[in-house]
């Protein structure tokens, strides 16, 4: 694989963004998990649609693992349409129309909210591994904080994927009152250990990259485009399932006809892995990656409950739409089911949709007309009983 220069827009991105930022001053830290006040930080963020008059209409969307903020508009790196248009935007199941949607780069990132990439104030430098080990639970807090700064006090609707729907049963845990509505999609309670060792590949290539330079490739002028590439590779196909591959490529040959007997990209699946590597690299931060994919790993909301999940719900007054995928092998429904399993032990209340796809994981940024279907089921029921219209 070869790897252009890194432009100047992805690293503009750090500490200026194409997007709305509110930031936070020495005197209002971000008090995180690992035990660090974090100051000055800030967080970048998009809306769009109108805010009400009583302010009932705001719907959060929480980002997935190499997700951001620019959910329903275009990404100022890749210039590519937002990654949730299909769920989101005039006339979508989280309708812009009559919805004020929020989506926040999360802590730890690299599109405008502190992150490894960031300048520590105290050195005048990147952070790097200077920055504290980020939670699922700190990237909540950084979120509830934008909120209240926007004079939001309660929120419609949490929506989101993957790591995106982590970050939703954290806000139901940790703000039971501040939640009208959850939507939590090809999600889990806790990474599993098969998930946690994907992760570890994946940060294990990043920092075999010589170019890493223990975490200090960018005062260093250097980037681990290598390393972090094979990690997105690797994850990348923890996001499909065995059938889409399968459909999609099969063991066709990429412009030929017969193998090379070399080691270049015979097939289409090679080819399309590398791409997806390259691509990456142009637009995500390796240390970022480092830090969310850990994240993820200590995600586990029982853990904080005394291992008992339905204790996590208990007394939840909030509405829960749990989604999931048949062929989603990440995250697959077994692990709904035990989110589902403890909202009913916890007398909330609860509807559960397995969706029909062959699409694996990645299903849930896809044309899935019943998630679709579902979600703006869910998300209507809840309006009429919010009284928004």
């Amino acid at each position: 694989m070869s790897f252009a220069p890194l432009a100047s827009e992805p690293r503009s991105q750090v500490d200026d963004p194409s997007s709305p930022v509110m930031r936070f001053g020495a005197d209002e830290p971000l008090m995180m998990d690992a035990g660090v006040a974090l100051s000055p930080w800030q967080i970048a963020y998009q809306t769009y649609g109108t805010l009400n008059a009583d302010r009932s209409n705001a719907v959060l969307i929480c980002h997935a693992l190499t997700g951001d903020q620019h959910v329903a508009n275009d990404n100022p790196v890749t210039a590519k349409p937002g990654w949730w248009l299909p769920m989101v935007g005039p006339g979508r199941p989280v309708d812009t129309n009559r919805f004020f949607v929020i989506c926040a780069n999360v802590i730890g990132g690299c599109m405008g909210t502190t992150g490894p990439a960031s300048i520590n104030p105290a050195t005048g430098e990147p952070y790097a591994l200077d920055f504290p080990v980020v939670t699922v639970r700190d990237m909540v807090r950084a979120q509830a904080a934008l909120i209240e700064r926007l004079g939001i006090e309660t929120l419609f609707c949490v929506v989101g994927g993957s790591m995106g729907g982590m970050q939703v049963l954290q806000w139901a845990v940790t703000y039971p009152d501040r939640v009208f509505a959850a939507l939590p999609i090809a999600t889990a309670a806790r990474h599993s250990a098969q998930n946690i060792a994907f992760h570890e590949v994946g940060r294990q290539a990043v920092m075999a990259d010589p170019e890493w330079r223990r975490g200090r490739y960018l005062v260093e002028g250097t980037r681990p485009s290598k390393g972090l590439a094979v990690a997105r590779m690797g994850a990348h196909i923890t996001y499909l399932s065995e059938m889409a591959l399968h459909r999609k490529f099969g063991r066709n040959f990429q412009d030929r006809s017969a193998p090379t007997f070399s080691f270049d990209a015979d097939f289409q699946i090679e080819s399309y892995l590398r791409y997806q590597g390259i691509s990456f690299v142009e637009r995500f931060d390796a240390n970022s990656y480092l830090y969310v994919t850990r994240a993820m790993d200590y995600f586990d909301l029982a853990a904080e409950h005394g291992g008992s999940l339905a204790k996590a719900f208990k007394g939840s007054a909030t509405r829960f739409c749990v989604i999931s995928f048949t062929s989603d092998w990440l995250f697959p429904t077994s692990d709904s089911r035990a989110i589902v399993h403890a909202l009913n032990a916890a007398a909330a209340s609860v509807a559960f949709v397995e969706v029909e796809s062959d699409k694996g994981h990645d299903a849930f940024l896809l044309d899935e007309p019943e998630m679709f279907a579902a979600a703006r089921g869910f998300i209507d029921g809840a309006a009429r009983a919010r009284g928004i219209a």
